[in-house]
């Protein structure tokens, strides 16, 4: 057990983790280099636990010491008690959600062993191993059938709410092209509430040359765009493809000439009233929905 420990002076280097958090240029750049990322909000600590992330320290204010017993009393890691006018002088913003974590990160996994392993279930909350038989009877793990790729996606926000779209409709892995935002800066992982967690992920070196990664695997690569050779999504969904790589490119110019002269489909989802496109966030969850596999294969 960690015993809370009462901070007073918001330049204590204890909280050296916590500096500056709107400052997005800084600690997109420190975070990475430093290993660690900011959990806030206890629904959000609890998730990076429970996915294995290794605590670094935990800052709290006052009223958040019983919500957080349980977590302090398993906490290998200082806890740091403020009052939240300091809370705010170290991290630049009232803390709304009264409890911020600092985590470590993890290696990142090789492209290839998310789309050879498998899928691992994670049911949180459910205690009766009853209940655990009759929603997987043959098994936590399912072979990865869905992944999906994004492309130069900057925005935090939308890189988040697509990692929760992703766990909620049954993607296997995403896949980072190198000038994707940070999936665990502190507004990605609050706005996936903590999906980034749940869905495996990992950043392509070489892209768009590592289509053939996901091609050598057995999975049809399809882009969602706009181009004079689209098929509809409808036609799509209808081929229920074994296997089904879903690219996704930036909010802006959307994908790159190279990355749609690499793919296998072109795929444009109908529209109407004049509009030609989604925010990427939208399309995904759109996507993600028709595309889902009618047939689960379950190891």
């Amino acid at each position: 057990m960690s015993e809370p420990s009462t901070v007073t002076d918001p330049a204590d280097p204890r909280l050296a983790d916590y500096t500056g958090l709107t400052d997005v240029e800084l600690r997109r750049r420190r975070e990475p280099a430093e290993g660690l990322f900011i959990a806030e909000g206890e629904k959000v600590i609890r998730r990076a636990l429970s996915a294995d992330y290794r605590m670094r320290s935990m800052l709290l204010t006052a009223k958040w010491l019983d919500v957080m017993a349980d977590l302090i009393a398993d906490a290998d890691a200082p806890v740091h008690v403020v009052e939240p006018a300091l809370a705010e002088a170290v991290t630049g913003y009232h803390v709304h959600r009264g409890a911020l974590a600092s985590m470590e990160r993890k290696p990142l996994p090789d492209a290839a062993s998310l789309l050879t392993g498998a899928r691992v279930a994670v049911l949180e909350g459910l205690v009766d191993h009853t209940n655990l038989g009759a929603v997987l009877p043959s098994g936590l793990e399912r072979a990865v059938r869905r992944v999906a790729v994004f492309e130069d996606i900057v925005d935090h926000a939308n890189m988040g709410a697509a990692f929760r779209n992703a766990a909620a409709l049954g993607v296997d892995a995403i896949f980072l092209t190198p000038r994707c935002a940070d999936p665990l800066y502190r507004r990605s992982v609050k706005v996936s509430m903590g999906a980034v967690f749940q869905v495996p992920w990992t950043r392509l070196e070489a892209w768009p040359k590592d289509i053939e990664i996901l091609r050598s695997a057995g999975f049809t690569v399809a882009a969602l765009c706009l181009s004079d050779q689209t098929i509809t999504l409808d036609e799509l969904a209808s081929r229920d493809d074994e296997k089904l790589a879903l690219v996704f490119g930036t909010e802006g110019d959307g994908l790159a000439a190279k990355t749609l002269a690499s793919v296998d489909e072109h795929v444009r989802i109908p529209m109407d009233a004049g509009v030609d496109s989604l925010n990427v966030a939208a399309a995904s969850a759109v996507a993600f929905y028709a595309t889902r596999p009618r047939r689960e294969q379950v190891r």
